[in-house]
């Protein structure tokens, strides 16, 4: 959007505030460095009540974004996870935030030490449009857990959910504790450029590349959960059937808007058709032949996004592949109501194989080999998750350990993202960092190392001058003897 000189002021303003809610929490994260846990856990039973009060406006709010999205399936994917995550975190935040005993070198037996976990201050957390409910509660949960006070930045997508996010936050937190900001902030280096203590952004790696540059002008630690290609791998021994169903529906969940949706399958050659033909199936089993007035099957969020996926069709069709819709796809009525599209006789150069394709195209992979498939994965970017496909524990060891992602579901796609236990984040291209469970309490937090000298403990005997008969027993005992005869 071009601004004008009547807008200008009022960006300005916009800017000048978000500086000064900043600086303020900043004051208030000095005067309080450690909020009490009960505090903590307070706060986050209040928002997870705003949750469960909004959820109907929130959901239909995201469907006005979209201008269709199931209401079912936010509540499922973007309110449902977010509880999960915050259930989690009441029920463990004391056992997360007690300090941690450890044990000193033999060395300096007696003395105590341990590690204090302090929350780090102010985060920043940078929200992409597809989920922006979830991601922006799920770091805030977690950074709420770990005591600090957070800035938050919704995309300019979706101003209606913003709206609602905004009044909900507001209602139970004070812009020193939790401050929103979306649209208004047109410019998302001024957001970025601020010197918070840690920044949690999720997005593309392109835009990661420029945050993480931003943040390191400030020397600010960040989390970057950035998505990219991840690979779905079918073997000889999977039901095909079963594979294309779940891998279908990975890909038709928010129209394949989802940074862990499943970017392209690879598929035994002999089997490809069975493939395409289940996935066809599977497609119109969930949503009928004719999508164009679904309300179960979500839109591409605006016309930007849909020249970008319809680009990528064109340019795999220019060089060669063979494109096949799951359904009738009636482009001139309802464009932006795209069904899944299957590609065959992909390559390299095409577009699809080399960028996310964040939209409902399913690039299919043909491989005779499962050492094969493995070197196709291997040959690109470690991507945010893996999909395998087998009952055969030997291969699925055979890919986990030959393979890197940010995780993994086996037989499935997408479920190990919202198990709470257990850390979520990319590796590589595909991110920095994690949060989720007690891997995101740890990265949100400063592990603070302390170490206390027994009163009678004599470290003085270790002061200069050195070369007494103490100091020579100690080094003789643990560093042994040289090697003579280097030199």
């Amino acid at each position: 959007m071009k601004l004008t000189d009547k807008d200008l002021p009022t960006r300005n303003s916009a800017i000048k505030n978000m500086e000064n809610i900043f600086f303020r929490q900043v004051e208030a994260a000095i005067e309080q460095p450690y909020p009490e846990i009960t505090n903590r856990r307070n706060k986050l039973i209040l928002l997870k009540k705003q949750i469960i009060r909004y959820q109907d406006v929130i959901s239909l709010s995201i469907s006005k974004d979209f201008s269709s999205r199931s209401l079912d399936e936010s509540k499922l994917m973007d309110l449902l996870s977010s509880i999960f995550e915050i259930d989690h975190a009441i029920k463990n935040i004391r056992h997360w935030a007690r300090s941690s005993k450890r044990k000193t070198e033999l060395l300096f037996k007696s003395n105590s030490l341990e590690i204090l976990y302090q929350p780090k201050g102010v985060v920043g957390i940078i929200v992409p449009w597809n989920f922006p409910v979830y991601l922006a509660l799920g770091p805030l949960i977690a950074s709420i857990t770990a005591g600090n006070r957070v800035m938050i930045k919704l995309s300019e997508f979706t101003p209606i959910t913003n709206s609602v996010i905004k009044k909900m936050i507001s209602e139970v937190f004070n812009e020193n504790e939790v401050a929103v900001f979306g649209e208004e902030i047109s410019d998302p280096s001024k957001f970025t450029n601020l010197p918070f203590n840690h920044i949690i952004f999720t997005g593309s790696p392109a835009v990661g590349r420029i945050v993480m540059r931003s943040a390191s002008e400030n020397l600010t630690p960040v989390t970057l959960e950035l998505g990219g290609k991840s690979p779905a791998l079918v073997t000889e021994n999977y039901p095909i059937s079963d594979a294309a169903k779940r891998i279908l529906h990975g890909k038709t969940a928010n129209s394949g808007q989802i940074c862990i949706a499943p970017d392209y399958a690879l598929v035994p050659k002999n089997k490809i058709d069975q493939f395409v033909l289940n996935c066809k199936s599977s497609f119109c089993n969930m949503f009928g032949q004719d999508i164009s007035e679904n309300s179960d099957y979500t839109s591409i969020i605006n016309d930007k996004h849909l020249k970008r996926i319809q680009d990528m069709l064109k340019d795999a069709e220019e060089k060669g592949a063979t494109i096949i819709p799951c359904a009738e796809y009636k482009s001139l009525e309802f464009p932006r109501r795209m069904p899944t599209h299957i590609i065959l006789n992909c390559t390299t150069e095409m577009k699809i194989m080399k960028e996310e394709l964040f939209g409902p195209i399913l690039p299919v992979v043909e491989y005779e080999t499962l050492s094969e498939a493995i070197n196709f994965i291997k040959s690109n970017e470690r991507p945010l998750a893996l999909y395998c496909f087998s009952h055969n524990q030997e291969e699925c060891d055979l890919i986990l350990k030959h393979t890197h992602s940010g995780g993994v579901t086996i037989n499935d796609w997408g479920w190990h993202a919202i198990n709470h236990d257990a850390p979520f984040g990319g590796i590589g291209n595909s991110g920095i960092g994690s949060y989720h469970g007690i891997e995101g309490f740890h990265e949100l937090s400063h592990a603070k190392t302390i170490f206390k000298r027994h009163r009678l403990f004599p470290t003085q005997l270790f002061y200069p001058p050195y070369g007494t008969w103490l100091q020579k027993i100690i080094i003789r005992f643990f560093l042994k003897k040289a090697d003579p005869n280097l030199k």
